[in-house]
């Protein structure tokens, strides 16, 4: 049982129907109260609570940036290298193409009274196109030869610049502008007054790629 104490219960007196002047009987009606409504508590007014997130969607998403970012990094380094590689790879063949004109002018005027053969044959072996027609034709080889044995003496070349004017890459012919001094020596170990010539050789490249004068212009590098 409850200890609190009970409410009080409030009686209200009637009187029954009859004469008024009669003596009255009277009836107590009980009347019980109404019980109190039952208080709620109130739920606290805030934003709905947030959804927990998709762990392995999240994951995935993740590396997939990762891989993307990897192969975007990877492709853009592919790209510099390729492009690098035909840079060097240009600038080996500008400088065979120099190296191949210098070595011509050197051939050409380099001989000693004791290898006249074989250094005429080494300028002719190097040449092609319309020098080496030149050279073939009307005995020219075995008149340079006798030209040299005539001199009696020796020659020195001696390159002093080179420079790349031109490529053309649908004849693969270059232009090189070679600047050269000549010293001619007698038997007597006297040297004559070194003569200079600039001159622009033709360099031509074969599908093998090998090099060769293709042809001369001088004095002074010619039109």
């Amino acid at each position: 049982m409850s200890d609190s104490p009970s409410r009080p219960v409030r009686r209200r007196a009637s009187r029954a129907a009859g004469p008024a002047g009669g003596e009255a009987a009277s009836t107590t009606v009980r009347i019980d109260a109404a019980p109190e409504p039952v208080k709620r508590r109130a739920k606290p007014v805030g934003p709905p609570p947030r959804r927990r997130a998709h762990r392995r969607l999240v994951g995935w998403t993740a590396l997939a940036f990762v891989l993307v970012g990897i192969a975007v990094l990877s492709g853009a380094v592919a790209v510099m290298w390729i492009q690098q590689h035909q840079a060097d790879a240009k600038q080996a063949r500008d400088q065979r193409f120099v190296d191949t004109a210098t070595q011509t002018v050197v051939n050409m005027f380099s001989y000693t009274q004791d290898n006249i053969d074989q250094s005429v044959a080494r300028f002719v072996d190097g040449t092609s196109g319309p020098l080496r027609g030149m050279l073939s034709s009307n005995n020219n080889v075995e008149n340079i030869k006798a030209l040299f044995r005539h001199t009696d003496a020796t020659s020195e070349a001696v390159v002093n610049g080179a420079a790349l004017e031109a490529v053309d890459n649908v004849t693969d012919n270059a232009s090189v502008l070679v600047s050269v001094r000549v010293t001619v020596t007698d038997l007597n170990g006297v040297n004559k007054p070194s003569e200079p010539y600039r001159m622009r050789v033709i360099v031509h490249e074969d599908d093998n790629g090998r090099m060769t004068g293709y042809d001369l212009k001088y004095p002074d590098g010619g039109n």
